[in-house]
């Protein structure tokens, strides 16, 4: 109720003042509520423009608000329905300052974004009291402290982006009429809420690069993307990732996530990128039906057994840094031979694997990247192996006993 106090008196000021406002402005400038009117002054003054950028420049109050770059007011109402704060061309410079909790005073917002800058401070826990909010941007920019948890109460929000920044703390359970949720960047911590899972129209999820543990709950079946990487997330995701047969976009690289990586991902008829790298994934691969995923990357995990045939359907395949042992089947050979319709990438080094049935004359395509260093093998002599694959061509003997080579 005390974040209530300093709103509730800057609204009776506004009240009282409005008649002032009307008599003193220009009859234009009168046309805005003077509740917004006051609202747009206060956070003005909380602002400023960065060096380069003539932003609030223009915000000339002897004229009419509603004119001012960023502002978008209803004909109708005369309130202030959408705020975009900062000059939105790309590479253009932002603004610094911080948010004030007036912007809580334009009631009858339905869009606030913030251009990146380097504006600083908390995020206005007051921003709940915008109860028509639907679009809440405020990315790029250097805000600290925690997400207020009062946002999980804005009924109508669908995106909540406040990804790169300084943000810490938990994370609030999402409205439930949200679609995308962006804090990827921040330094978050504690564990995905579980809450999460029982949002029926959530379609993006992207929480990467923070501080997040403990295991992945059940995700809504609804997503389309997500992405979980380079956090301490663990456990394993059998339970989690055979609901997602809508997903797009599927990254939990970097992690600790552990177990067998369950088969009926490859067959999802929607899914186009798979990244499960540098995890502690262990087993064979199996993959259930037919895969046409454009981008598979499994490589840094403990994965064992033969490589899948199967995956041979992939233009971009990552095994790197693996277990695989036996010979890699004729299917990737015929693939890598395809030219541009092919396989594109096709990188195994560093596991036990023993052969490959290529010819030593055979031309390799030179759109394709292909990279068999460090088996139980003499790799082919023309190779496009990245920097980090080693100078050491094979394995020792001692570590290949089934190596005829």
């Amino acid at each position: 109720m005390n974040m209530h106090k300093p709103l509730l008196l800057l609204w009776l000021i506004s009240m009282m003042i409005g008649a002032i406002i009307i008599t003193t402005t220009t009859t234009v400038a009168a046309m805005l509520n003077p509740i917004d009117f006051l609202a747009l002054q206060e956070i003005h003054s909380s602002l400023e423009d960065t060096p380069g950028s003539n932003f609030l420049l223009a915000w000339d109050f002897s004229s009419d608000p509603c004119s001012f770059p960023g502002v978008l007011c209803s004909p109708t109402t005369n309130r202030v329905v959408s705020l975009s704060l900062g000059d939105p061309r790309a590479g253009a410079p932002g603004l610094t300052g911080k948010l004030h909790p007036s912007l809580s005073l334009l009631s009858e917002l339905t869009d606030l974004s913030l251009v990146p800058g380097r504006v600083y401070g908390p995020i206005p826990p007051s921003l709940s009291l915008l109860r028509r909010l639907r679009f809440l941007a405020l990315s790029e920019n250097f805000l600290s402290g925690p997400i207020p948890q009062s946002l999980s109460s804005l009924p109508s929000l669908q995106t909540l982006d406040l990804s790169f920044n300084l943000l810490s703390g938990s994370i609030p359970p999402p409205p439930p009429s949200l679609s995308s949720l962006i804090l990827s960047h921040n330094r978050l911590s504690g564990t995905i809420p579980s809450a999460i899972g029982g949002n029926p129209r959530l379609l993006r999820l992207d929480l990467k690069h923070n501080h997040l543990t403990g295991e992945i709950p059940p995700l809504p079946q609804s997503l389309r993307y997500l992405a979980l990487s380079s956090n301490n997330l663990s456990g394993e995701v059998r339970n989690v990732l055979p609901r997602l047969r809508m997903i797009n976009y599927l990254d939990l690289s970097s992690n600790q996530l552990s177990g067998e990586i369950p088969g009926e991902i490859f067959g999802f008829d929607s899914l186009s990128v798979l990244l499960l790298q540098r995890n502690r994934f262990s087993g064979e691969v199996r993959p259930e039906g037919r895969v046409g995923i454009g981008r598979v990357d499994l490589s840094y995990n403990r994965l064992t057994g033969v490589v899948p045939e199967e995956l041979a359907t992939v233009e971009s395949l990552y095994l790197n840094s693996n277990r695989f042992t036996g010979a890699v089947p004729m299917r990737f050979v015929e693939r890598l031979m395809g030219g541009s319709s092919g396989l594109q990438v096709l990188y195994l080094q560093h596991n036990f694997l023993t052969g490959i049935e290529i010819s030593p004359a055979a031309k390799i395509p030179g759109s394709a990247a292909v990279c068999l260093r460090y088996n139980c093998m003499v790799p082919p002599a023309v190779e496009s192996c990245p920097g980090n694959a080693g100078e050491p061509r094979s394995r020792s003997p001692e570590q290949c006993p089934e190596w005829r080579g």
